[in-house]
């Protein structure tokens, strides 16, 4: 037996690792790209000024009302008040804070506001926060 057949019948031991770290590599590009995508909100809202302070984040449940009176929650928007209701409840029991922060166009009716604060109140929320943008 030569000694050239030997080393050809060893089995090969090492992995080679580079096509992973390849794959995982553009993963991660991929996700960098997309992330910020995923945490607009559904509806662009002009929020109010303020001179307020950063609010701390916790697990707060959003509710965006615009200028023409469409609302969302979250990242959903709805055709009504009386649509979102139920999931509003099943937010504000998923949450630990309680806490809905109310995106609310700076032309938007002061009385959808007040109503969604209601319903927000009557879901079971216990702090409300009005979102605003700082002043300059």
């Amino acid at each position: 037996m030569r000694t050239s057949d030997v080393e050809e019948d060893e089995i090969m031991s090492g992995i080679n690792v580079t096509p992973l770290v390849d794959v995982c590599l553009v993963l991660v590009i991929i996700f960098m790209v997309t992330a910020p995508l995923m945490s607009d909100p559904v509806i662009k809202v002009k929020l109010p000024k303020a001179h307020t302070q950063e609010g701390e984040e916790r697990d707060k449940i959003s509710v965006t009302l615009s200028r023409e009176g469409r609302f969302a929650l979250d990242q959903r928007e709805f055709a009504t008040l009386d649509a979102m209701d139920p999931y509003l409840r099943e937010s504000v029991l998923r949450s630990e804070s309680k806490m809905v922060v109310l995106r609310a166009d700076e032309d938007a009716l002061h009385g959808k506001l007040t109503e969604i604060m209601y319903r927000a109140k009557e879901a079971g929320a216990v702090q409300l926060t009005i979102a605003t943008e700082r002043k300059k």
